[in-house]
């Protein structure tokens, strides 16, 4: 009798894009997909992590609960040498709320963390010792947050040179690699129907009776992080500020490494979910992101399975 095919799940960097990870991961648990191995880049090596350890669902709530404005509490603004915020102080506290998880060791899930060497250019594969270490390696986004040392060398986010690393996923032998790409840059949804859980999911994944609440609370929590942006980082007359002009920089540098990256070495399964203009410090745009992140999966399911059958 034929073992099952072992399952790699690489989830891209994207920053507040990232939670679409979680409505990826949901909609794999939902169909009893196995996920093997996970290899995380930044904000997916956060999502990664945490599902690793078995606290996807307190993830989930945290950042559904939290508005724009709260996101800002985990990292300090400050103007060093090195970079403009200093997530330091905070991302320990902001990775332990949700787990007791402090080495690879405690994780149930192998993971693998992609960082860039900032002094060689080389990528760097963490996958064992102290999580926060690699966490801040990983997520040190260049400008923003300043490199963490980490075994003798100066890292910052694995964005820079592979934002979605099917590569090192294809070097622990996975028979079927999925990928999740947050830098696509599709276009939003305008109308399509997805069943979940006998509810209709309508109209950029709002579920029908909810959709009234659920875009006022966007639309206010989308205005709160603006003028919460503008009074630390700039003028409001100003289409970017130094944070935006930053972030959207790099942004636009990962979707086209993304793109080359993946025509040269392509997963088995690509989601790219499709959330369209969301920009990478749109935190309050949670369930949004995380329904396209489910969504997303959900129309690759058929193909995901086929390729599992046995040999």
């Amino acid at each position: 009798m034929s073992s099952r095919k072992t399952v790699s799940l690489v989830l891209g960097s994207g920053s507040s894009r990232g939670w679409a990870h979680i409505g990826v991961i949901e909609a794999l648990e939902e169909e009893n997909i196995p996920i093997d191995y996970i290899v995380g880049c930044s904000i997916g090596a956060y999502v990664g992590a945490l599902y690793a350890s078995g606290s996807l669902e307190k993830l989930k709530e945290f950042v559904i609960s939290m508005d724009g404005k709260k996101i800002f509490s985990y990292s300090d603004l400050i103007f060093p040498r090195l970079g403009l915020l200093d997530g330091r102080k905070r991302l320990k506290e902001l990775f332990s709320m949700h787990t007791d998880a402090k080495d690879f060791s405690d994780l149930k899930i192998p993971v693998m963390m992609l960082a860039t060497d900032l002094e060689e250019g080389d990528k760097v594969v963490l996958k064992s010792g102290d999580i926060i270490d690699a966490l801040r390696a990983t997520m040190s986004m260049p400008g923003l947050f300043p490199p963490a040392r980490v075994n003798d060398r100066w890292l910052v986010d694995g964005g820079l040179v592979d934002p979605v690393p099917v590569s090192v996923a294809r070097a622990m032998g996975s028979d079927v690699v999925i990928a999740v790409d947050l830098n696509s840059g599709l276009v939003p949804r305008k109308k399509r129907a997805v069943q979940k859980d006998n509810n209709l999911v309508t109209d950029y994944g709002i579920e029908n009776g909810h959709a009234d609440n659920s875009l006022n609370y966007i639309e206010k929590a989308a205005l709160s992080l603006k003028n919460k942006k503008d009074e630390l980082l700039g003028s409001k007359s100003s289409k970017f500020n130094i944070l935006e002009t930053v972030v959207t920089s790099i942004s636009i540098m990962q979707e086209r490494i993304t793109r080359i990256n993946l025509a040269v070495d392509p997963p088995d399964i690509l989601i790219q979910p499709r959330i369209g203009k969301l920009k990478m410090l749109d935190f309050d745009k949670v369930e949004y992101a995380i329904e396209e992140g489910y969504i997303g999966l959900m129309e690759k399911i058929e193909d995901i399975k086929m390729l599992l059958e046995p040999v």
